[in-house]
């Protein structure tokens, strides 16, 4: 008796399963072995989803045909610029209100004071904002430039668009200041380069001195 209605209990639920798209399936230890267990149970007691379907070991984002995983140098120029620009304005209402204290000190605390501090860290945060900002602009439109010429992204772009930022910023004070602005972008430039290479020449030394 108990039989036939442990029998029929089952055979009901599984007709309910049917009716609603079908039991849960039912897997052994042995095809469970190998389903990761971090974050969630074997089988899901409330969905009818096998928990090894969502285990994703590929890429997560889906990039159109031809596209790079990284930005290129005109989607970072827009962040450069702006970055730049903020520094710089913030550097110099840094600098402005260490230059309004010193220039004030004899003065009280009055209104004329307080002007005079103002005026010097807007003036001082717009100043930097727009040299930063410039070098930047610079900087990226060289980059780009040398990218599409070259048809390459590599360090050697990072290096020639500080060099020819350097040149071009320190046009106006003749040959030599146009030497000292493409040296000082030359050695801006290598350094971020070297830093930013650093970890892949340290992994790499050992397999060269191979």
């Amino acid at each position: 008796m108990d039989n036939a209605s442990g029998a029929g209990g089952s055979g009901s639920r599984a007709g309910f399963g049917s009716l609603f798209g079908g039991g849960t399936p039912e897997y052994s230890n042995t095809e469970l072995a190998g389903v990761p267990m971090t974050g969630m149970s074997p089988l899901s007691p409330y969905l009818n989803v096998d928990p090894r379907y969502l285990v994703q070991d590929g890429e997560e984002f889906i990039l159109p045909t031809g596209a790079n995983k990284t930005r290129g140098r005109f989607e970072l120029a827009f962040f450069t610029i702006g970055g730049c620009c903020m520094t710089g304005a913030a550097f110099g209402a840094v600098n402005g209100l260490r230059l309004g204290l010193t220039e004030t000190r004899d003065m009280a605390w009055s209104k004329p004071r307080n002007v005079q501090i103002l005026n010097l860290v807007t003036r001082q945060g717009a100043a930097w904002a727009n040299t930063l900002g410039s070098l930047a602009l610079l900087y990226s439109a060289f980059g780009v430039i040398i990218e599409k010429t070259r048809g390459a992204e590599d360090d050697l772009n990072t290096v020639a668009a500080g060099t020819l930022t350097g040149v071009l910023y320190k046009s106006t004070g003749g040959l030599r200041g146009m030497a000292r602005g493409g040296l000082m972008g030359l050695a801006l430039t290598g350094l971020y380069s070297l830093y930013n290479n650093w970890e892949h020449m340290r992994g790499s030394s050992p397999h060269q001195s191979l």
